[in-house]
């Protein structure tokens, strides 16, 4: 078998003959860490990682029963299944063992057959157990994918019907301001599709690529009168009221990546405003949390009336095959990659990104970020 390949055994008792013993029975099958004391075990547990440890009831100053309460206890190694060895007869020991977590025991003198055995036997739960989470995460990745497909056709389909119907609609009009009409909606439905296809294309380039700031200097109130910009024809049509205060105290100039942050602030708006009805309220606020070597904290505040989160959802919106409502894929319901692209930026910016929301009564996504200034 190859020596890369082996399954690892964790072998605790402080008799050396034990050791040379089990050693002898298993090496050939498994890789073999060998220890003579309780809490070098539990350091060489976390370090290596077995797939099975083989723990000595009775040793000094740390027994067995200490151990594997301590294991339990660690995250890391809750799940690595103990085999305890003894040589006791009590029931008593083998029922507290068991109750503390073991998976089985050995008991000495050791048989050759029985000790493989019982090492096999944890290995092979071990692999069946990986088996079924690997397959069940597959398939959760899978539903997740085909939904977010499905949202993504409906979400690419929503622009591109708007261009060509404005399209031949204004083709056939004679009416300057009709035609006026059709170019701005065309103009809004192109940008839409335009921010679609870079996300698209962030999380296409995930896995192949480090996400990467690039810093220059930039005027925080210019991005704002973009971002504004950008969507105050989308917030007209839907009569949707807009407000926005800036603390007077940022700073005229910051060092940062604008694009990225403006990115931020875009998706952010683009939810506000798609899940906010008409004659709905839209606020925007910015403010400095603090300064530090030469470092300004802002804190950046995008709120809505809209139809709010439930608290279910508010711990998956920012992952990738995730929206804010599924139910809302036929009129629009956000295909779930600008929430989880922002978090990603937001984070490479010092900062974090959450949402307040209520069913019902609008949501307010909140970030931090860090800017040299």
């Amino acid at each position: 078998m190859d020596e890369n390949n082996k399954s690892t055994v964790l072998i605790v008792d402080d008799e050396r003959m034990d050791i040379i013993t089990l050693t002898q029975i298993l090496s050939p099958d498994y890789t073999i860490y060998a220890v003579k004391d309780g809490k070098e075990a539990i350091g060489r547990a976390e370090e290596f990682m077995p797939d099975v440890i083989l723990l000595d009831i009775i040793m000094p100053e740390m027994d067995g029963f200490e151990v594997i309460a301590a294991l339990k206890e660690s995250e890391k190694t809750r799940d690595i299944p103990v085999i305890f060895i003894t040589g006791l007869g009590a029931t008593g020991d083998e029922e507290r063992g068991l109750s503390q977590g073991a998976a089985d025991y050995i008991v000495k003198p050791f048989k050759t057959d029985i000790v493989k055995l019982r090492v096999q036997n944890q290995i092979k739960m071990i692999k069946q157990m990986d088996l079924i989470i690997k397959k069940e995460l597959a398939e959760e990745r899978s539903r997740a994918q085909y939904e977010f497909l499905t949202r993504m056709s409906h979400e690419m389909l929503t622009p591109v019907n708007a261009i060509m119907g404005m399209t031949q609609i204004a083709k056939r009009s004679r009416n300057m301001a009709e035609i006026k009409d059709c170019l701005e909606e065309i103009d809004t439905a192109s940008s839409q599709l335009l921010s679609l296809i870079h996300n698209l294309l962030e999380v296409s380039d995930h896995n192949d690529r480090e996400l990467e700031l690039k810093d220059s200097a930039f005027s925080f109130n210019a991005i704002l009168r973009k971002v504004f910009s950008d969507f105050a024809h989308e917030m007209e049509t839907k009569s949707q009221r807009f407000s926005h205060e800036i603390d007077p105290s940022i700073p005229m100039l910051l060092i940062g990546d604008k694009v990225r942050l403006a990115q931020v602030i875009s998706n952010l708006m683009s939810n506000a405003v798609k899940f906010t009805q008409k004659d709905g309220q839209i606020s925007f606020a910015a403010r400095v949390l603090g300064e530090q070597n030469g470092k300004t904290t802002l804190q950046i505040e995008v709120a809505d009336n809209g139809i709010g989160i439930t608290k279910e959802r508010q711990s998956d919106i920012f992952q990738v095959f995730s929206q804010i409502d599924s139910s809302l894929t036929a009129s629009g319901g956000g295909t779930g990659i600008g929430l989880a692209i922002s978090k990603q930026i937001i984070e490479l910016m010092g900062g974090e990104i959450w949402v307040e929301s209520e069913p019902g009564k609008g949501s307010k996504f909140i970030f931090t970020c860090m800017m040299q200034h």
